[in-house]
């Protein structure tokens, strides 16, 4: 089972510098989907990455 960790970038510089402006970010390995992405991008983009959900 897939398990979903969550990381607050406020107080990180290297991850607010990468990614202040695109967040939320979706990541799984190498593979990020960057905001802004609607309910069927995260789908598609879930999918593409073999994660399953309900």
């Amino acid at each position: 089972m897939e398990q979903v960790d969550t990381a607050d970038i406020a107080f990180n510089d290297e991850l607010f510098s990468r990614y202040g402006v695109t967040i939320p970010v979706v990541a799984n390995g190498l593979s990020e989907l960057n905001w802004p992405f609607d309910a069927s991008q995260l789908k598609n983009w879930l999918e593409d990455n073999g994660i399953t959900y309900n």
